[in-house]
């Protein structure tokens, strides 16, 4: 059963490293996903599943100990995903050489937006709950992301999620996607459901909108909406702008299950 999640963008430059001289300016974001871990870490959960979106071939399951890096990005940060045999890894990225779960399953490494989520689990030194990730494919239906969510949330297991994803990167002219004018509605009505709960909602986004938004928190949300079906979520907003053109948002999730 799903008994809390915690809502996180995903953008490389919540990484200090990466950021340099403007990481200043996600100071506030950062503080606000580090609030909403702590309040997953408060409810004992017996895993944590972190979902995100991913790029070409990415898509699938990652098991805790699998290593990221920011690399692409010009800094030689590496990370591991969650718990023990997670955290941060030495200045080349490298893992153990004879640790399976270290290289990833079939060797593959963190997706950038899971990388994104060890880096917080690391630096709110997570050791709630085992840790695992999902990237989920950008296009997938949202029929079918409210399917995995349900079987995320399946079963006695007291299951948290944190769910990584950014709205439009259509928010200014020098946004990613140039400016649209339907991006600010959009990201109102996400901040909205986020904020609230709102499973309906999220699983009321248009896929093509987002797409054309680069939203790619879409996918993910719509995971989230499905893992808390039933479960009367209620919703708290921490954090919602749009530095550099992009809608970014932190909100923290409790459920009625837990209470029962």
């Amino acid at each position: 059963m799903l008994v809390a999640a915690a809502v996180c963008p995903c953008p490389p430059l919540l990484v200090p490293d990466v950021a340099a001289g403007a990481a200043p300016e996600l100071d506030t974001a950062r503080a606000a996903c580090g609030r909403a871990l702590e309040e997953l870490a408060a409810v004992r959960p017996d895993r944590l599943v972190v979902i995100g979106p991913a790029g070409p071939g990415e898509a699938g399951t990652y098991p805790q100990g699998t290593p990221g890096s920011f690399g692409g990005y010009g800094v030689d940060t590496g990370v591991r995903l969650g718990g023990p045999g997670g955290g941060r890894l030495g200045e080349d990225g490298d893992a153990p050489a004879d640790s399976e779960a270290a290289h990833g399953r079939h060797g593959r490494r963190l997706p950038v937006a899971l990388a994104v989520a060890a880096w917080l689990l690391d630096r709110a030194g997570w050791a709630a709950a085992p840790v695992e990730g999902l990237a989920v494919d950008s296009l997938l239906s949202p029929e079918l992301c409210a399917e995995t969510g349900r079987g995320l949330a399946v079963g006695r297991s007291r299951t948290a999620l944190l769910v990584m994803g950014d709205g439009s990167a259509c928010r200014a002219l020098k946004a990613p996607g140039y400016l649209d004018e339907r991006a600010a509605a959009f990201d109102a009505a996400a901040a909205r459901a986020l904020g609230t709960a709102d499973t309906a909602a999220l699983m009321a986004i248009d896929a093509s909108l987002a797409g054309e938004l680069k939203a790619v928190g879409r996918a993910p949300w719509q995971v989230l909406a499905g893992a808390a079906g039933g479960s009367d979520p209620a919703g708290r907003l921490l954090y919602e702008d749009a530095p550099y053109g992009v809608g970014y948002f932190v909100a923290a999730w409790s459920c009625a299950a837990e209470a029962s």
